[in-house]
């Protein structure tokens, strides 16, 4: 298997990565992309690994992920880090005051780009906020959402669980885009 470049700063998704790619041939190079303003996060995962090939010019994949809270219209949708750096995640709750929906979720779409073809996978990880800011400091945490978001069909948030309940979470969630992209790249290349 040829050797895939996964160009990101964000240690969470280097952590996921090097789980949920096991026997893809990957390496990462640290570098934080630019990113368009846009709310679809196909178009900016898009963007990004054109972006991420032409610093690399090796086969290479990005990951872009937005978070909507059904109550907020969707609110922040693909403009997560933007809502995090502005309002943070005490804001999100602030806004979230006396709701009784709490349903959201995560949505993901990973591209890979070999410099002829495109392929782009998605993910979605449906669950709830919390009422307030839980957890401990996770150093594999994708953002500042883990300590408010609670997955479906658990009590805690992403922060308050062990390595190993997140670990095993993942292994059931609906989709996920690193597990669909790397069960068609084995098949691909076997």
């Amino acid at each position: 298997m040829d050797e895939i470049i996964f160009v990101t700063h964000n240690k969470g998704k280097i952590a996921s990565a090097s789980r949920q790619l096991e026997g893809v041939n990957f390496k990462v190079f640290e570098y934080d992309l630019e990113e368009p303003r846009s709310d679809d996060i196909k178009y900016i995962s898009k963007y990004k690994v054109m972006e991420a090939y032409k610093l690399v010019n090796k086969p290479c994949i990005s990951l872009d992920c937005g978070f909507w809270i059904d109550e907020l219209d969707g609110f922040p949708k693909a403009f997560v880090n933007f809502a995090l750096d502005t309002i943070g995640i005490n804001g999100i709750l602030k806004l979230m005051e006396n709701k009784e929906n709490r349903t959201c979720r995560f949505t993901e779409c990973l591209s890979y780009y070999d410099g002829n073809s495109l392929q782009q996978f998605m993910g979605k990880h449906e669950g709830s906020l919390s009422k307030e800011v839980l957890g401990n400091n996770v150093d594999k945490k994708w953002s500042d959402l883990w300590y408010i978001f609670e997955p479906l069909g658990y009590n805690k948030t992403l922060a308050q669980m062990s390595e190993e309940e997140r670990k095993n979470r993942v292994k059931y969630d609906d989709a996920d885009a690193m597990r669909e992209f790397a069960k068609w790249y084995k098949g691909v290349n076997c």
